[in-house]
C-alpha cells in the first residue's frame, strides 16, 4: 500500500500543471477520439507542436520576457489556422448602421480605478460557442443581457441561437460569421430576442428561424458605437454603461493557449479583427517587477475551461492593442 502511494505522488509531481506529459493523457483529459489511425497521427503532431510552443513561452515567462502564461486546453489538438477559420467568425465591416456614436461627459479621473461587473450580476456564466463562428452572437447578447439586466434587475441568459438562425437578412451568415451591430439591428427589427432556454443552442446554422415572440427575453431600441480605436472612450463606456461588446485580433496560437496573466503578443494587430468578445471590466495587475500592467477584463465564448475560467485579461492602454477599441459598442434597452 506504502509503494503505491508513493508511486502516485511521484506520478502527480511529475504531472505538469501547463500541458499533458503524454498524448495519451491529453487524449483521456479532452476526451479525444479520432476516425483513423492517421487522423489521430497528425492531430500528435499538431498536439506535440503547441505543447512545445506552451513550454517555450512559459519558461520565457518565468524569465520576465512575457506578462502572461499559456496552457493546454481543448484546442491544442487543432492547427492555427484550424481554429481561426473555426473559432473566429467576427466579420469586419466599415459600415455598421449605427444609429449614434458614444459622447461622454464623464472625466476618466472620476471613473473606479478597476471596475468587474460579474460582481454586479450583470453578466451571465461563460458559454461555449464550440466550432462555430458564431463569436458575435455570443458578443452581442452579452452586452444585451448586460444592459437588460441593469434596466430591469433580472439577468436573462439570451438565444444566441436566434441570432445564428434568424439574423442573416441584416448581414450576418450564421456560423460562418456575423457582426455585433447587424445583430442588435435585428433584435431591432425583430422586436425582441428568445431566452437562451426557449431557443438553445446548436453550433450549426438552422436552416429555420424557430423565433417565437411569446418567449422573448430582451429587446432594444437601438445601439451606440465606441469612437474608433479610443480605448479612453471604451473605458468610460465600460465605466460607466456596463459590459460592451468589443472585437479582437484572436488570431495568434499565445491567444489559442492563453491560460494566466496579463496578455500582450506584439504580434497582435489593432485593424485586423477576427473575433467578437465581451469587455466586462478593467483594472491594473502587479508584475513580479513591482510595476502595474493595466488590462481589461474579458469575456469569451470557448468554454469555462479555456484562460482563467472562461476570461481573459488583454493588455490595457498599450496603443490599442489587438484593437479592442477599434470597433466597440452595445445596445440601449
Amino acid at each position: 500500500m506504502k509503494v503505491l502511494l508513493l508511486a502516485m505522488l511521484v506520478v502527480s509531481t511529475l504531472a505538469h500543471p501547463d500541458y499533458s506529459d503524454t498524448w495519451e493523457e491529453f487524449k483521456e483529459k479532452f476526451d479525444k477520439e479520432y476516425e483513423s489511425e492517421d487522423e489521430e497521427n497528425q492531430r500528435s503532431g499538431i498536439w506535440r507542436s503547441n505543447v512545445d510552443l506552451i513550454k517555450e513561452h512559459n519558461g520565457q515567462a518565468d524569465a520576465g520576457v512575457h506578462s502572461f502564461h499559456l496552457g493546454e486546453n481543448a484546442l491544442a489538438d487543432l492547427s492555427t489556422d484550424e481554429i481561426r477559420i473555426r473559432f473566429n467568425g467576427f466579420i469586419q465591416s466599415e459600415t455598421h448602421g449605427s444609429e449614434a456614436v458614444f459622447q461622454s461627459q464623464v472625466d476618466l479621473a472620476s471613473l473606479p480605478d478597476a471596475i468587474d461587473w460579474r460582481q454586479n450580476k450583470t453578466v451571465t456564466p461563460v458559454k461555449n460557442q464550440l466550432q462555430c463562428g458564431s463569436c458575435w452572437a455570443f458578443s452581442a447578447t452579452g452586452s444585451l443581457e448586460g444592459q437588460h439586466a441593469l434596466k430591469t434587475g433580472a439577468l436573462v441568459s439570451l438565444s444566441e441561437q436566434n441570432l445564428v438562425d434568424c439574423a442573416k437578412k441584416e448581414g450576418n451568415h450564421g456560423c460562418a460569421g456575423g457582426l455585433m451591430d447587424f445583430a442588435f439591428k435585428y433584435v431591432k427589427d425583430n422586436k425582441g430576442i428568445d431566452t437562451e432556454a426557449s431557443y438553445p443552442y446548436t453550433a450549426k446554422t438552422g436552416k429555420t428561424c424557430l423565433y417565437n415572440a411569446t418567449n422573448s427575453g430582451a429587446n432594444l431600441t437601438s445601439w451606440i458605437d465606441i469612437p474608433h480605436k479610443s480605448e479612453a472612450d471604451l473605458q468610460k463606456a465600460v465605466g460607466s454603461v456596463g459590459p460592451i461588446s468589443v472585437a479582437i485580433d484572436a488570431s495568434r496560437p499565445t491567444f489559442h493557449f492563453y491560460k494566466k496573466g496579463v496578455y500582450h503578443d506584439h504580434r497582435c494587430s489593432s485593424s485586423r479583427l477576427d473575433h467578437g468578445v465581451l469587455a466586462v471590466g478593467y483594472g491594473s495587475a502587479t508584475q513580479e517587477n513591482g510595476r502595474n500592467k493595466d488590462f481589461w477584463l474579458v469575456k469569451n465564448s470557448w468554454g469555462e475551461k479555456w484562460g482563467m475560467d472562461g476570461y481573459i485579461q488583454m493588455v490595457r492602454n498599450e496603443r490599442n492593442a489587438c484593437g479592442i477599441a477599434t470597433q466597440a459598442s452595445y445596445p440601449v434597452v
